[in-house]
Formats: C-alpha cells, sequence, structure tokens
C-alpha cells in the first residue's frame, strides 16, 4: 500500500477560473492515456468495426447500452454484435421487427430488454431511411452557432420517440411500461444525458486512437461532458463543480470548467478522468490508488480535504 499522502490545500481554481496548474496535469493526462483502457470501455465495441457507417451504428448501440459495471456491459455488446453479424450498417437497413425479437429473444440488460433493443434497431432502421444516417438525422435540430448542444440533443431525443413504433410495439406505439425512452433522455428534464454525450464525443471529437472523428458537422467545441458516478466524483474533487446531482446542469458547469483549459476541445479529458474511477481503481475512498495519479497534487477527495 502507498504511504499516505499529504493533505493539501485545493489550488485547482484561481480568481474563478481552473489554474494554469490543472490544465499542465489534465493536459499531461490526457496525452498519456493509456490505450489499455480502451480495451476496458464500450467504445472498443465500436472501433472493432471498419468504415464509417458501420461504427456510426455500433457507437450508438454501444453508448445505448453503457451503464452498469463494464463486464456486464461488454457482454451485452458482444451478444448483440454477434448476432447482428459483420455489418451493422447492413442489418440494419434489412431490420425486420418480427425477425428482430426472435433472433434477441431473452435479451436483457439490467432493465432493458429484448423489444427495447428491437425499438433501438428500428429507429435507427428509420433515421437511416429518412436521413441517410445518423448524423444527418441528428442534425437536422442542429444551430452550429449554438453554444453546446441542449437544443441539438433535445430536439433528437423527441424526434426519435417520435417515430413510428407500430410494426413493433403495435398500434398503441411505445408502452408506458417500456424502458426504450431511457435510452433517449432529454436535457429539457434535466438528465445529464450522460450515453448520448459519450457517443456524441465518440462521433464528433477527431480520431485519436480513442475517439472515432466520424461526424463533420458538429463541432468538438459544442459537446458536453458524459457524468456519471466517476466524473461526478472526480469533478467535485478537482473543483469543476459545486453541484451534488449529476444532471444537466452539472454537466454543462463541469464543462465551462474544461472550456477554460481547451475551448475547442473540452470533452478531450473526459476518456482519461473517468478511466482513473473505471481502470485505475479512484473510488474516492481509499489512498491506494492515488500514489501514481496524475492529478493528485491537486485533488481535493472526501480523504484529502483540510480538516
Amino acid at each position: 500500500m502507498s504511504p499516505p499522502l499529504p493533505i493539501i490545500e485545493n489550488k485547482t481554481i484561481q480568481n474563478g477560473a481552473p489554474s494554469p496548474r490543472l490544465k499542465l496535469l489534465l493536459d499531461s493526462l490526457h496525452a498519456n492515456r493509456s490505450q489499455n483502457h480502451l480495451e476496458n470501455d464500450p467504445l472498443s465495441r465500436s472501433r472493432s468495426f471498419i468504415g464509417t457507417e458501420d461504427q456510426e451504428i455500433a457507437a450508438l448501440i454501444a453508448s445505448s447500452f453503457a451503464y452498469g459495471n463494464v463486464k456486464s456491459i461488454l457482454g451485452s455488446l458482444d451478444g448483440i454484435f454477434q448476432k447482428m453479424g459483420p455489418s451493422p450498417r447492413r442489418y440494419v437497413e434489412q431490420f425486420d421487427p418480427e425477425e428482430g425479437v426472435r433472433r434477441f429473444a431473452g435479451f436483457r440488460h439490467r432493465f432493458n430488454d429484448h423489444r427495447d433493443l428491437c425499438a433501438l434497431l428500428l429507429a435507427i432502421r428509420m433515421m437511416i431511411r429518412e436521413a441517410g444516417s445518423i448524423q444527418a438525422f441528428f442534425c437536422r435540430g442542429h444551430n452550429a452557432a449554438a453554444p453546446d448542444i441542449t437544443d441539438t440533443l433535445t430536439s433528437f431525443s423527441a424526434r426519435v420517440l417520435g417515430l413510428e413504433y407500430g410494426p413493433l410495439f403495435g398500434e398503441q406505439g411505445i408502452p408506458h411500461d417500456s424502458y426504450f425512452p431511457f435510452l433517449f433522455p432529454s436535457p429539457a428534464s434535466g438528465s445529464a444525458c450522460k450515453r448520448l454525450c459519450m457517443f456524441l464525443r465518440w462521433v464528433v471529437r477527431p480520431d485519436d486512437g480513442i475517439d472515432l472523428g466520424l461526424w463533420d458537422s458538429i463541432s468538438p467545441s459544442q459537446l458536453v461532458i458524459p457524468v456519471d458516478l466517476h466524473i461526478r466524483r472526480i469533478a467535485r474533487s478537482l473543483a469543476l463543480t459545486k453541484r451534488n446531482q449529476a444532471d444537466w446542469k452539472m454537466a454543462r458547469e463541469i464543462t465551462a470548467g474544461l472550456r477554460e483549459l481547451d475551448q475547442d476541445d473540452p470533452v478531450k479529458y473526459d476518456f482519461s478522468l473517468c478511466h482513473l474511477g473505471i481502470s485505475e481503481g479512484c473510488d474516492g475512498k481509499s489512498r491506494e490508488p492515488c500514489g501514481d495519479c496524475a492529478v493528485a497534487p491537486v485533488c481535493n477527495g472526501p480523504d484529502r480535504r483540510t480538516k
């Protein structure tokens, strides 16, 4: 076990803005992030396909079920993609809801079942038929002059949930007890929209060996950080937010702080920060992972606060 670290005063915020020291440490963390972490991330399942069309569809599916523990997520995704075959685009273009219900019978990822998965596949099929790609469908509601993707994401989720799901669910449309709408939350409801923000990071940020760089219609500067339990805890420890609830307001507040460090690409720090928790053992309680942690000099985690 590493020796106890000295308790330090948080110097991440100076005069209301993130300090140069925090930028130096986060830039270093971003530059030296481990490629090994990619194998412990659902993004790896999108990278296993070749070609923009297949990767785009795989990315939306992979991000949609990226909740719960990593082992369960990767197991669910492997099962889905194995049954879809070598080309997600080809499978979705030919997707038949009745055949899909039979093919994916028994699928369950926590509270999403095979019908929710088939609704997602049907939604992607309809997006492609209407607009040619997920990107084109998404960008029908996009304002390139907006400061971030709040309104675009609100529009996207509303339009997806407004598609015609009768071929799967019957004339009544999406049943009230279906968890399919959980896959398309909205900033309008206050949701942090973690999985959709993660999908956007994957497809919008340039291909850097981690993110995919598939879309060219949205600026990386407009992205909002995906807030999960890891990002919530670490961002609070780095004084990037004072909020307690992991909601859209927190996501925008953290992003605003990161934008002070890189106004063109604030969300580039997300992968390396979240994997401090996912892959490197940071739980905000034990000091054991802190010895080699790149942000330890400025972290004010629960066991390092000045008494």
